[in-house]
């Protein structure tokens, strides 16, 4: 199988192509992240599965360009740069903000007929589950403080005055973005649905992580592990497990 020509794509990012994969896993960063935050996962799946990660705008190489924060005008985004990308069947997998963002990409590509082998949701409630959340709204002092609390940022960062504020204008874009969407209602994927959460993730409650199974007339299982909303950080390796089968038993 051949890699699709995209030239120079901001949007989509490859660190380990795979050429002779025969499933393609997409990852979409949490708020206030980035593409190679997903580089520990290109590295262990490669090269069974060629593993894609999403680049939102006002980041990194990015920085320049002004954010999207909406879910719904993102989804459209994505959806179109992953078209060329559809020739392999798919896996999506979000984390946090990129999971809704996931979810509703899904939604897109079902609409076309592209339906994916799985969606792997993490670290998020349903769409269908709304809190009355406006981290957005607050200082730029307030909204480092919630990302401390969290563990969702390298220390490194957190501890550079000048990448923060350099950052902050992402960072509550995707904020923005994650707080006031809201599920539209009615359609839900046909594609299976996977959930990993952190049982001690102050931002989903059990009872939030099982309503993901209102949004798929397709298989349905969760997982929770230990740790917090950033559980992925120790427990990486046992989500990568998952996906890893769940792309073994499509192509057998």
């Amino acid at each position: 199988m051949s890699t699709p020509h995209v030239d120079e794509n901001l949007w989509v990012r490859q660190f380990h192509p795979a050429p002779a994969a025969a499933t393609r896993l997409v990852c979409f960063p949490h708020a206030g992240g980035s593409a190679p935050y997903f580089l520990p996962v290109s590295k262990a799946l490669s090269p069974g599965v060629d593993v894609l990660a999403i680049q939102y705008p006002g980041r990194q190489d990015r920085r320049q360009e002004k954010c999207v924060d909406n879910i719904a005008d993102l989804a459209d985004a994505v959806t179109a740069e992953l078209l060329p990308w559809t020739d392999r069947p798919l896996v999506l997998f979000g984390h946090s903000m990129g999971a809704t963002l996931a979810f509703e990409v899904a939604l897109r590509l079902e609409r076309k007929d592209i339906v994916p082998l799985a969606l792997f949701a993490s670290g998020r409630r349903a769409p269908s589950r709304y809190r009355d959340e406006r981290v957005h709204q607050r200082s730029d002092d307030e909204i480092i403080q919630e990302l401390k609390a969290l563990s969702g940022t390298s220390s490194e960062v957190l501890g550079n005055e000048e990448i923060l504020r350099m950052a902050m204008p992402a960072i509550r874009g995707d904020y923005t973005a994650a707080e006031t969407y809201r599920h539209t209602g009615g359609a839900r994927l046909s594609a299976p649905i996977h959930v990993h959460y952190g049982t001690e993730d102050p931002r989903v409650s059990r009872e939030e992580a099982e309503a993901w199974a209102e949004h798929t007339s397709g298989r349905f299982d969760i997982q929770s592990h230990p740790g917090g909303h950033f559980y992925l950080n120790d427990e990486g390796p046992r989500v990568i497990q998952a996906i890893a089968r769940v792309c073994s038993a499509a192509t057998t």
